[in-house]
């Protein structure tokens, strides 16, 4: 389950934001622009995490200083209608 939820997180569309992947308790951080890519942590290691982001990001937004309960869910209908557009086959041409 904990598996599925990652992945879900995976095609979320938002930067900045932590998330929750449930059951398992990781921590997902959106990174993107300048918080860099997302990063993922274990129950053991969420605290680093947080401290990792917060040391080296703190400074450019308020976005790693949110504190728990953090979403488990960000998605809604234009994130996952812009993940199928992207990952759909297109066919009947040549590029």
């Amino acid at each position: 389950m904990t598996q599925l939820s990652l992945e879900q997180a995976m095609r979320q569309n938002t930067w900045g934001a932590y998330q929750d992947a449930l059951p398992g308790r990781w921590l997902v951080f959106h990174g993107r622009g300048l918080y860099g890519s997302a990063r993922y942590a274990c129950p053991d290691h969420r605290g680093d995490l947080v401290a990792y982001l917060r040391e080296h990001f703190g400074t450019i937004g308020s976005h790693v200083w949110k504190r728990p309960p953090y979403p488990s869910n960000l998605g809604h209908a234009d994130t996952d209608r812009a993940w199928i557009s992207a990952t759909q086959r297109r066919g009947g041409g040549a590029f």
